[in-house]
């Protein structure tokens, strides 16, 4: 059998082992002591935390849903809960989400110019949108723009929106026309069409049991810090050890001073300057509440949405219910506590930490970079997978999918 080596157990390495591991000689190397990456769990007192995000599973993919129920029982260790969402505007008001189904919930004042706002866009005819901000002004109106897309999205990626181009958008947003938005208000409608509309939760240990199940048979060496990748005139050398292929789950940006014999040209320099954030995550004891995602727009504090994870199953809890409160790049710890007081539900600092890495960003020409470097790479048989060694806002059915879709180069 040929060997390939993944480089990281995270989800996609993880996932790629399993595709691969009947027909290949795959050893994974992470470095770290356990299997997981960005959706790795930790029991602090008892409680469940979520180290980044809130991680739950559903996918519009057939084959990643028959790939993923392979190893799992849905039923016995699993719960499907519906969607229970809410927006926080910071003036104890809080609505509905996804807001353009919930504009009856606002003042009247706000429901007249959101009428006026899709009245005028229904009778113009509006250019296509070449990015984040047009989109969500042509899509919904200046009303709703300002009000909640505009200071949210801001507050999440640090950015000009402008600067947003519109190929993040892809699967993540619910993108109603003005008839649905009408449609929806009128009748109350709760929005089905997202993928987590409705979403699958372990019930013990959260996304940390599903790395641990996946992990299960696989040759995985822990703490294995990657010095080498070397092209070979025959397959690779990591750490000293002979491979045919290699597929590299870790971050783009280490992955030129990792490579030997093999030349990026420009693109070392372009990988280099790709943006990215981080996120300060902190667990928190919580006011009882019925919600499973809180985001709040509010300009008062910094966080920019609540995971009320203890929601997802009755085992995340010790005593009281439990959330994550989420901040983009590095707080204090002052920072936090003074924030926490700012914010809905009473949350109570447990504890917190920050990952340098969570959330990609792209420009227009991320995804030519990463193609790029992939047409180079993908002829001496190393293979990019994985929200950071592609540069794609992953989430965890996505990341499945697009190991479903690498190992059809092995076939």
């Amino acid at each position: 059998m040929k060997k390939v080596a993944v480089i990281g157990g995270g989800l996609s390495g993880l996932s790629i082992a399993k595709c691969l591991t009947d027909r290949y000689d795959v050893k994974v190397f992470e470095k770290e002591s356990r299997p997981g990456g960005l959706i790795k769990c930790d029991r602090v007192n008892g409680n469940l935390y979520h180290i980044v995000g809130g991680h739950v599973f559903n996918s519009k993919r057939t084959d990643v849903l028959d790939w993923f129920w392979g190893f799992f029982n849905r039923e016995a260790e699993f719960t499907k809960a519906t969607r229970n969402a809410i927006i926080s505007m910071g003036d104890g008001l809080k609505v509905g989400y996804p807001i353009e189904n919930n504009i009856y919930q606002f003042s009247n004042d706000i429901i007249t110019s959101f009428i006026q706002d899709v009245v005028s866009l229904a009778k113009d005819n509006t250019p296509e949108p070449l990015n984040f901000e047009e989109f969500l002004r042509y899509r919904f109106g200046d009303t709703l723009y300002n009000l909640y897309f505009k200071p949210y999205n801001e507050k999440v990626w640090r950015k000009d929106l402008k600067s947003v181009p519109l190929s993040w958008l892809e699967g993540k947003l619910p993108m109603p026309t003005i008839n649905e938005m009408i449609f929806n208000n009128i009748t109350h409608a709760q929005e089905t069409k997202m993928v987590h509309s409705s979403f699958y939760y372990a019930k013990q240990n959260g996304s940390q049991f599903l790395v641990d199940r996946l992990a299960q048979g696989l040759n995985i060496v822990y703490n294995s810090e990657i010095v080498e990748i070397s092209k070979q005139p025959v397959g690779w050398r990591v750490n000293n050890e002979e491979f045919d292929k290699v597929i590299f789950c870790g971050n783009i940006k280490h992955l030129p001073a990792a490579i030997n014999n093999i030349d990026l040209g420009i693109y070392q320099q372009l990988v280099n300057e790709l943006e990215y954030h981080g996120t300060t995550s902190v667990l928190c004891k919580i006011d009882d509440n019925p919600y499973s995602w809180v985001y709040m727009p509010d300009q008062a504090h910094q966080a920019h949405r609540i995971i009320c994870t203890g929601n997802f199953a009755e085992s995340n809890n010790a005593n009281e219910l439990t959330a994550t409160v989420e901040f983009t790049d590095y707080i204090s710890k002052d920072d936090v506590l003074a924030n926490l007081k700012l914010l809905p539900f009473s949350p109570e600092y447990i504890t917190h930490k920050y990952t340098e890495y969570t959330y990609p960003i792209q420009d227009s020409s991320t995804r030519n970079v990463v193609n790029e470097i992939k047409n180079i790479l993908e002829p001496h048989g190393m293979y990019l997978l994985g929200r950071f060694a592609e540069w794609e806002y992953y989430n965890m059915d996505a990341a499945v999918g697009a190991a479903i879709d690498l190992n059809k180069k092995f076939i």
